[in-house]
């Protein structure tokens, strides 16, 4: 027994490891395909002793799950042999090591088991043909070593890989596998995370993210037991290197949302806008995008480099006003009127905008959704494109946690509200039914639909279909084009910045127009709460809050009594189009007075989520005045903060 081992069995009879844990480690450290470097890492951190290190990287295999994987990629320690000949201040030489952590092992494993279902969903209907699949990656670590890997490992498995030639935004992938035909595609990217993760999102051939049945059958597969060696084709495929000529495609696309292209160029030179893409991939398209509308941009040069370090933020993360620091000053240093910044896979936009005192207020994103599905209906509508015979086949899209407003401006304009469980994934999911019914009624094919212009589509959808005219989520995440069926913020900055120039046509500034909404339709205010939980006893404890609430519902927090629960993993929910909602481990209480919140475990971060949502309406068929809309804006959001501490400690007890 090596030293190694003696180690390791002493801790595990010690408890100081759990028995998994120590099998997967001692799996790795003997699999003759182990490299070198690997080896080395447990060891040293086997003879430093470092259990709670070595616990969060084998206490399991990162799970493959509903969109794909995500994990660390830099560990809490890095290792020697993982930093390599790497400077202490430059990214380690090597990945992470470990089951439960972002390496070349998982993502191989991953990649081989996707190719292992795309083969049997999709068997070649004569010799020599090849199904074709797409990758890209981001700008953090690792991501080109891992979308290299992914392109080199389906070619092996017999398919045909196409890669960006370098790093591209996410929604450009989704877009990339409508046009070329693939069957599935991948992007490395850990989104919105911190610097230390990776991950690889998986999409079908439609462009949106895996659903069912197809997220379970490619899980099955990525957690079979299949050796390196077997199932591999007589005749692997090739890689092939995606250029430019694609994004010049993609970024036609994404012009064309704009509706009313020459308000928005008589607006431009009035409209100040400051842009970050926070070291991301956004710089490719967002700054050239709004020039070509005649707007006046300003770059925040510290942050147009790629660089995974983000060194310039804790986290690149939109959706925080720490992020949006450099730009905010930027724009107080020229007087801006709008800052937008994009995370670093280009699928999710932030905003502040002036408001009518000269104050900088940061937007939240069920603001930011609010205001464009109301421009773009209202848009609609006046260039008579939706009409009163076909708008009850238009509507708009909004996950289950994405403020209610959206309810109220559908009812308002008489278009249809689809609302989907949390995910674009379903949204994007919709889209797909929509043009099936399209196809169906037409005889196309797939190929025939995508050929169609932006016009033609929407004509088409609007007869025999549902159109969307916007789709979002709270978190950050918007769209209104089916070329693609992600979340993508390169369309959202095109779009955003035509609702500032519409604003700014009326003399408002984009919070006057917000209140114009909340002056009609009533006041709507959301707020998220977060308790982290990292590593394995954090898995843990989230497993236990969350199914705490089906176990042992609670009946009241403080003064607020419980009048319903509404448990999407048991009962069945159907949409406005009749369709039943996937299940999902998620509970949404409605509270006495009308306010609710909702609770689920988070998808891609170690984090249950707890999402509020409070109201308050003016008299039936009457307006907010000023002073009641001021008074509604103080009072609700006391009100929600006041409900959160009650939530939060009524979890914490659960998790304990």
């Amino acid at each position: 027994m090596s030293l190694v081992s003696r180690h390791l069995h002493a801790a595990e009879f010690r408890h100081l490891v759990p028995a998994e844990t120590a099998r997967n480690i001692n799996h790795t450290y003997t699999d003759p395909h182990t490299p070198e470097w690997v080896r080395a890492c447990i060891a040293e951190l086997v003879l430093n002793r470092e259990w709670a290190e070595l616990n969060n990287r084998f206490f399991k295999r990162v799970t493959f799950g509903t969109g794909g994987i995500r994990g660390r990629t830099i560990g809490h320690i890095v290792t020697a042999a993982e930093r390599g000949s790497a400077p202490a201040t430059a990214r380690p030489e090597h990945p992470a090591a470990g089951t439960n952590t972002l390496n070349e092992m998982n993502i191989e494993r991953a990649v081989r088991g996707l190719c292992r279902y795309l083969l049997g969903q999709f068997p070649p209907s004569g010799p020599g043909e090849k199904l074709r699949i797409v990758f890209g990656h981001d700008t953090r670590h690792f991501s080109r070593e891992f979308a290299d890997l992914a392109a080199q490992t389906a070619a092996r498995c017999g398919l045909d890989a196409y890669l960006f030639e370098s790093d591209r935004p996410t929604p450009e992938l989704s877009f990339a596998i409508r046009q070329l035909g693939a069957k599935s595609g991948g992007v490395v990217t850990a989104s919105h995370n911190p610097a230390h993760d990776n991950g690889l999102k998986v999409y079908f051939d439609d462009g949106a993210q895996i659903v069912e049945p197809h997220a379970t059958g490619i899980i099955h597969e990525v957690n079979s037991p299949t050796s390196r060696e077997n199932q591999l084709p007589q005749i692997p495929g090739e890689v092939y290197t995606i250029g430019p000529e694609l994004d010049e495609e993609y970024r036609h696309k994404v012009a064309s949302l704009v509706l009313d292209p020459a308000m928005v160029s008589a607006q431009g030179p009035s409209l100040k806008i400051v842009y970050s893409p926070l070291h991301g991939t956004g710089a490719r398209f967002i700054p050239d995008l709004l020039a070509g509308l005649g707007l006046s941009v300003e770059r925040v040069e510290e942050q147009m480099s790629p660089d995974g370090n983000f060194p310039t933020v804790a986290s690149p993360n939109p959706e925080n006003a720490e992020a949006l620091t450099l730009a905010l000053a930027r724009a107080e240093r020229t007087g801006a009127d709008l800052v937008i910044a994009t995370d670093p896979d280009t699928d999710r936009m932030g905003a502040a905008a002036r408001d009518a005192s000269g104050k900088m207020l940061l937007l939240t994103g069920n603001q930011i959704g609010a205001l464009m599905a109301f421009y773009r209906t209202q848009k609609l509508l006046d260039l008579g494109v939706l009409t009163p015979e076909n708008k009850t086949r238009a509507c708009l899209i909004k996950t289950v946690v994405t403020t209610d407003l959206q309810k109220a401006i559908a009812a308002h304009f008489g278009v249809k509200l689809i609302e989907t469980l949390t995910g674009f994934k379903y949204i994007g999911q919709k889209l797909r039914q929509y043009e099936e019914a399209v196809r169906a009624a037409k005889s196309m094919t797939p190929a025939e639909y995508r050929l169609l212009s932006e016009g033609a589509r929407r004509d088409l959808l609007l007869k025999y279909g549902t159109y969307c005219i916007f789709g979002g989520e709270e978190s950050y995440g918007y769209s209104a084009g089916d070329f693609v069926r992600d979340k993508d913020a390169n369309a959202a900055a095109v779009m955003f910045c035509e609702v500032a120039a519409f604003a700014k046509s009326r003399n408002q500034s984009l919070p006057e127009m917000l209140d114009d909404i909340y002056m009609s339709l009533g006041y709507f205010t959301e707020s998220l709460g977060q308790i982290t939980l990292e590593g394995a006893e954090g898995a843990a404890r989230i497993r236990k809050i969350v199914s705490s609430y089906e176990n042992n519902p609670p009946v009241a927090f403080g003064s607020h009594a419980v009048e319903h629960l509404r448990n999407f993993d048991s009962e069945e929910i159907r949409d406005a189009d009749g369709d039943v909602l996937p299940r999902e481990k998620m509970f949404l209480f409605t509270l006495r007075g009308g306010d609710r919140f909702a609770v689920r475990a988070s998808g891609t971060e170690p984090k249950v989520k707890f999402y509020f949502f409070g109201q308050c309406l003016p008299a039936p068929g009457k307006k907010f005045t000023p002073e009641e809309l001021a008074r509604a804006k103080a009072e609700t959001p006391v009100r929600l903060e006041s409900l959160w501490q009650l939530v939060r400690e009524d979890a914490q007890r659960r998790g304990k």
